[in-house]
């Protein structure tokens, strides 16, 4: 903010000054920021009364809630980054935001510095939004993409991503998929202008994906990522919100996001299909999301406006993930002997689950069997398997992959 003082002054239409910075080590030597602005009292520099806007990058649920409501309370607007007190508490804070008659924005806490907030809830403010689907987590992008590229395993993709500082010392919140979660339960919300909390969200995380299952991916013209996906039930009745990993076609435009970076991707009725893509995580492109908040949130203040709310009309109820349908990948453990693919048919039958393709290989008494659905709800799949499992003839569920993108 100091850097671009004079462009951002242009762009606003005042100057913007730095009233202070509340921070947990005020030893830390921090290049071009006045000592004298440093403090450890957060609540105290929320609390002057002078600040138009405050800036939130603290993340968690406390003290952040906190100090944004007592911003708002004491005449200031927030911008912040902090999605999983979004994706928990967002009603109540937008409900805060609204009584005082301030602006809560944070386009950072979703994408990193990928425009993609603003769009859904401006752009597409006249659109009706069906589904959002997309890689939310540069972490576990590059975890996959790593195995996929190379055939490494889990731990040795893992391992590279830790030391070249894209995976925290402990990436259970990355890997595990709640921090896709959270940015899963924000998009919803807007996308279809519904309250979606973190609880509402499917999750699954990707510590169980091997590289048999990148092999069986590439034997369908497909790879792995793991995506958040919002959708809008076919009645438009209902919605979902879920996270785990998924087996995408190659066509797919997912499918060619390397690296860390994001990419969602958005259907619309009339928009049609949108794709944002970009660097999503890391300080730069972070701090690009959090300036451009705050330009939106000076300039409203100049005009004496707010920018958009909370837009939670619609109602939706969430649908849990039983409802949700889609095809599956499954492969099984079995023995090598007549009549199990017979039983196995069975099984999926039994429980409405139409097989379309089948794979099978076989030495020395063991055998590996693959199976690929065609569409079918959730619920019935879980079924299948939990009778799967107890069959004599299957001695393991080697893994289980939902199939999306098609």
């Amino acid at each position: 903010m100091t850097t671009h003082a004079d462009d951002l002054a242009q762009r606003i239409g005042a100057p913007v000054e730095l009233a202070g910075v509340a921070v947990r080590r005020p030893s830390k030597v921090r290049e071009g920021i006045d000592p004298a602005l440093v403090t450890t009292d957060a609540t105290a520099l929320v609390k002057r009364g002078d600040i138009d806007v405050v800036v939130e990058v603290i993340g968690g649920i406390e003290p952040a809630r906190s100090l944004i409501t007592t911003a708002f309370e004491h005449g200031a607007s927030v911008v912040s980054a902090n999605k999983a007190l979004l994706a928990q508490d967002g009603a109540a804070l937008h409900a805060a935001a609204e009584e005082h008659g301030r602006d809560l924005y944070y386009e950072a806490a979703v994408a990193g510095a990928i425009p993609l907030i603003r769009p859904l809830r401006e752009s597409l403010a006249g659109d009706k939004v069906n589904r959002v689907l997309g890689i939310v987590n540069g972490t576990t992008n590059f975890i996959l993409d790593k195995m996929d590229s190379t055939g490494a395993g889990y731990q040795e993709a893992l391992d590279e991503a830790t030391a070249l500082g894209y995976a925290e010392a402990d990436p259970t919140a990355d890997v595990e998929g709640f921090d896709a979660a959270a940015k899963a339960a924000i998009l919803a919300g807007i996308a279809f202008h519904t309250r979606v909390r973190l609880d509402d969200v499917h999750r699954e995380g990707m510590t169980e994906v091997t590289a048999a299952d990148f092999r069986s991916a590439k034997e369908m013209g497909c790879t792995i990522k793991l995506l958040a996906i919002c959708e809008r039930a076919a009645d438009g009745a209902s919605v979902t919100a879920r996270v785990h990993p998924a087996m995408i076609p190659l066509s797919h435009p997912l499918a060619s996001v390397r690296g860390a970076y994001n990419a969602v991707f958005v259907e619309s009725d009339a928009a049609g299909q949108l794709m944002f893509y970009g660097p999503g995580a890391g300080g730069s492109p972070t701090a690009s999301a959090v300036l451009g908040d705050l330009v939106a949130v000076c300039r409203n203040k100049l005009n004496g406006t707010t920018g958009p709310g909370e837009s939670a009309y619609a109602a939706l109820p969430v649908s849990p993930m039983g409802d949700v349908v889609t095809r599956y990948h499954i492969s099984l453990d079995v023995a090598d002997k007549p009549g199990v693919l017979a039983q196995v048919a069975t099984v999926f039958a039994e429980h409405g689950v139409s097989i379309d393709t089948v794979r099978q290989s076989g030495k020395d008494g063991e055998a590996s069997l693959v199976v690929v659905t065609h569409r079918a709800f959730d619920a019935a799949l879980t079924g299948t398997v939990e009778a799967l499992r107890k069959l004599d003839t299957v001695r393991g569920v080697a893994s289980i992959m939902r199939v999306e993108g098609e």
